[in-house]
């Protein structure tokens, strides 16, 4: 009994003497620099390998790689590092190190085929910062055009009929929609992530001017098959439930997009939809109905222009022709700018670089090409200002007249009133 208490003590102390040994060689290994320990592994793996001859040792870089014990004059191939300073790189490639004649690594070692993988956002960045340029100029350009154009509608009244008081609708909702475009771009990136409710507003009365422009794109559609399709007098037509189309039925739309994001996607101010959510279907899906529904009536107008109006010459009739050629050229432009944000422009490169070029361009210019075809190449619009134009050079021609007149000195000799009649008459 006792022999069998002294083994059981002897193995015990035995035990915890190995133990002990390992923890202090863990220890010791723990402290040991990190360089030091990828020395040891890149070592105990060149021991492996039978090497006759002249050879360099294993060693280690600066960036971690392990070089194994290599003859002399061999070109040695390793992979690339999967992470340097933070940045990821692409494993699949080689460096290169090359063992001179004497036995010793050359200093200079070829990283050149190791390509960092970067997201789309540090791969693009300068096609970013210069569709962004192209953004805040075209979104000015598309203003001021806007603006001239939308002054213009107002201040000639000769041709307010309803077809122009439709252009004039769809101006506005362009100016309203660039106006909430810069706001947007104003906000601070922490506002953004902190989700503010005025941040939110922000989104949504953009949203619904995005809306309001693409139903009074339908608003033109529906005029023009109204009165060239179904040959129905365009002075039947109610003004009222244009305008009711045009800026009322967007706002259930919006309203019920807004609930949505507030209960589903109450974040980043309710601006982008994360994937596998469909909240922003609510708004898109009535947008691409109308663009739809209005391709269907261009076909209409078309076919109808085609057989029954071509040898038409009346003034109405031509009003109509240049109308449906400038929806012809608009909506199918704004149709496109709108549905590439459903298109996957691809993988490579290229495809990126032009997809975000090219939507830019379109997205920015959208109100100056509505101005110049719904406005400056209106013929009405064209021949009612240059009428303005001429009255007002007469007028002032006339008040210059009357003023010259008026500073003629009146001794030794009397002008009557008479004469300055006759005078400003001339």
């Amino acid at each position: 009994m006792n022999e069998k208490i002294c083994s059981g003590l002897l193995l015990y102390l035995l035990g915890s003497f190995l133990f002990l040994q390992i923890v202090l060689h863990c220890e010791s290994s723990v402290n040991l620099p990190l360089s030091v320990l990828l020395e040891k592994y890149c070592e105990a793996l060149s021991a492996r390998t039978n090497v006759t001859g002249p050879y360099c040792n294993a060693t280690t870089d600066q960036i971690g790689t392990c070089w194994p014990r290599t003859s002399a004059g061999e070109l040695v191939e390793r992979p690339c590092p999967e992470f340097f300073n933070g940045i990821k790189y692409n494993t699949t490639r080689n460096a290169y190190r090359e063992c001179l004649g004497n036995g010793t690594w050359a200093s200079k070692i070829n990283y050149s085929q190791c390509e960092p993988i970067l997201d789309d956002k540090r791969k693009y960045a300068l096609h970013y910062k210069i569709a962004l340029i192209i953004n805040y100029l075209g979104h000015c350009i598309s203003v001021g055009a806007l603006i001239v154009a939308f002054m213009l509608f107002l201040c000639l009244r000769s041709i307010r009929c309803l077809r122009n008081i439709i252009h004039w609708n769809l101006i506005t909702t362009f100016i309203l929609r660039n106006v909430m475009w810069f706001l947007l771009q104003m906000i601070d990136h922490n506002i953004h992530e902190s989700n503010e409710p005025w941040c939110r507003c922000i989104t949504t009365v953009y949203n619904y001017f995005v809306v309001t422009n693409f139903f009074w794109m339908f608003v033109e559609g529906c005029y023009l098959h109204t009165a060239i399709v179904m040959t129905y007098s365009t002075d039947k037509l109610r003004k009222w439930v244009f305008l009711f189309i045009g800026w009322c039925i967007p706002c259930p739309i919006i309203i019920a997009w807004a609930i949505g994001k507030l209960y589903y996607e109450n974040e980043q101010c309710w601006f982008g939809k994360e994937p596998g959510k469909y909240i922003d279907y609510i708004y898109q899906g009535p947008v691409i109905l109308v663009l739809l529904i209005n391709f269907v009536f261009l076909f209409n107008i078309v076919r109808i222009l085609m057989t029954k109006l071509r040898a038409s010459t009346t003034s109405e009739t031509i009003q109509y022709r240049k109308a449906v050629k400038a929806t012809l050229v608009l909506l199918p432009l704004l149709g496109i700018t709108y549905m590439l944000f459903f298109v996957n422009p691809g993988e490579d490169d290229i495809s990126q670089i032009v997809f975000i070029y090219f939507n830019s361009f379109l997205q920015s210019f959208q109100g100056f090409f509505v101005s110049v075809f719904y406005c400056f190449l209106n013929g009405e619009v064209r021949s009612a200002a240059r009428k303005r134009w001429h009255r007002w050079q007469d007028h002032h021609s006339l008040r210059v007249r009357v003023a010259r007149a008026m500073s003629i000195p009146t001794s030794p000799t009397r002008i009557s009133f008479h004469s300055i009649k006759q005078t400003a008459a001339v």
